[in-house]
């Protein structure tokens, strides 16, 4: 028989302790990417683009672009609500932005955005006393960031892009499963759910998608790290609402870092919007929101828009 002593039966007992919490951790992680992968879903499951002949329901790489009447809602409900998904909104809103705008946003996000779904949504504002008095719904969650005054006065969407990608890295991509970033001035009409989901969701642009590529302002400058050659190019994105997976995001705006820099240093200074369109054009987003959810209310909406879910807040007269 083997004595131990007790100091080799503490550690033992230490050892034994240590394999029992991994292997409890290892379930846990087996048991949530098992209920977020599920039997997966297929693109005919849900994706009708018969149903709309007047407008692009499909891409070149056979991305599915979402107009209402497309999806079947049924469908996408019972596949996401047995996955228990955690979803993120990130919305930066300094100086007036914030006045102006912020409160009727976060109202009508409560109210349509990813509704019977666990919600987190990323606030940042340059001053706490600018946060509306507005309380999250039921599975919503705030979370409310001050933005370092020193660093106000620099480029608005430079600023934006590095504080999502700061928080990504250091705690989003742990806590949601998908993530949206909006501009501030928009305002949910009616629900925005799970048919947006995608690992990489780009949004057409409204204005442009009705022309023709050939007109497209992309970035024309050859030494510009956003450049886009005249005859290329697929559609124009809006930079008022990008999503996917945290990893996707992260991915956006690390490139777009790296686009910034390498105009500065050529002496260029493109826009983000621009930097946008160049990394969708090398990087194919997996699924495109159409212009019902993005829509400029001062413009009256063309046959094809029929349903507008998210309108830009107008600039030309007030809001009614």
């Amino acid at each position: 028989m083997i004595h131990l002593t007790t100091s080799e039966t503490m550690n033992f007992q230490r050892k034994k302790m240590l394999l029992m919490i991994s292997c409890v951790l290892s379930l846990m992680v087996v048991e949530r990417y098992s209920r977020n992968q599920g039997e997966e879903l297929q693109l005919s499951d849900w994706f009708r683009p018969r149903r709309r002949p007047d407008v692009i329901t499909t891409t070149d790489w056979l991305a599915p672009v979402i107009w209402e009447g497309t999806f079947n809602r049924r469908v996408l409900g019972k596949h996401y609500r047995n996955r228990n998904l955690t979803m993120g909104l990130a919305v930066f809103a300094i100086g007036r932005i914030a006045d102006q705008y912020l409160e009727r946003f976060l109202e009508s996000a409560k109210k349509h955005f990813m509704t019977g779904y666990r919600v987190v949504f990323y606030i940042t504002v340059d001053d706490l006393d600018k946060m509306p008095d507005v309380d999250p719904g039921p599975l919503q969650t705030f979370q409310v960031f001050t933005l370092r005054e020193e660093i106000w006065w620099q480029d608005f969407n430079l600023l934006r892009m590095r504080n999502l990608g700061e928080h990504i890295v250091q705690h989003i991509q742990g806590e949601v499963d998908f993530l949206f970033s909006m501009a501030t001035n928009q305002i949910f009409q009616s629900d925005v759910g799970v048919e947006t989901l995608g690992a990489s969701v780009a949004q057409l642009h409204a204005w442009w998608y009705f022309k023709s590529t050939k007109d497209f302002p992309y970035e024309r400058r050859r030494r510009s790290a956003a450049y886009i050659p005249y005859g290329k190019g697929d559609f124009y994105y809006d930079s008022a609402f990008v999503g996917g997976t945290p990893q996707q995001v992260l991915n956006l705006i690390e490139e777009y870092l790296k686009g910034v820099l390498q105009d500065k240093q050529n002496g260029l200074n493109s826009s983000y919007e621009n930097h946008l369109n160049k990394y969708f054009f090398l990087n194919k987003p997996t699924k495109l929101l159409s212009p019902e959810y993005n829509w400029d209310v001062t413009f009256y909406p063309p046959p094809q828009v029929q349903f507008i879910k998210v309108a830009q807040h107008p600039k030309r007269r007030p809001w009614p």
